[in-house]
């Protein structure tokens, strides 16, 4: 069973999304970029300040090879988000496929942290009492 949607955020408020209007994927409304197709969303003069200004606080790269000679290997790619109480917040099956003979597949996560400077922070949706 997956977790409810979080609750929708105030536009402006930090975390609030929207649509990518190129690739329909959800990504964050400060983007100026979008992380999955790549595309420009809006002319920000202080976008690359802002993003040297980011962190990355994860990155994880791995890669798979599957040995000659065996039966072919299925995988899924699976991401869990969790909050501070370990409560599941986000499940997402990624990618599936298969490895045969040979075959080689390499695997990247990143978490990207960015300080986003507002007049009121909104309340956390995703965090239970």
């Amino acid at each position: 069973m997956s977790p409810p949607p979080p609750p929708a955020l105030a536009p402006g408020a930090p975390g609030a999304t929207r649509s990518c209007p190129h690739c329909r994927s959800t990504i964050l409304e400060s983007s100026v970029r979008c992380p999955k197709c790549q595309h420009h969303l809006r002319f920000d003069p202080g976008a690359t300040e802002r993003a040297n200004q980011g962190t990355s606080a994860l990155a994880v790269e791995a890669t798979i090879k599957h040995p000659e000679g065996e039966e072919p290997w299925e995988y899924s790619v699976l991401l869990i988000v969790r909050n501070e109480k370990g409560e599941e917040v986000s499940r997402q099956i990624m990618g599936v496929g298969a490895l045969t003979s040979g075959d080689l597949r390499s695997f990247a996560l990143s978490v990207d942290v960015t300080k986003r400077k507002t007049g009121a922070v909104a309340p956390n949706p995703r965090k239970t009492r």
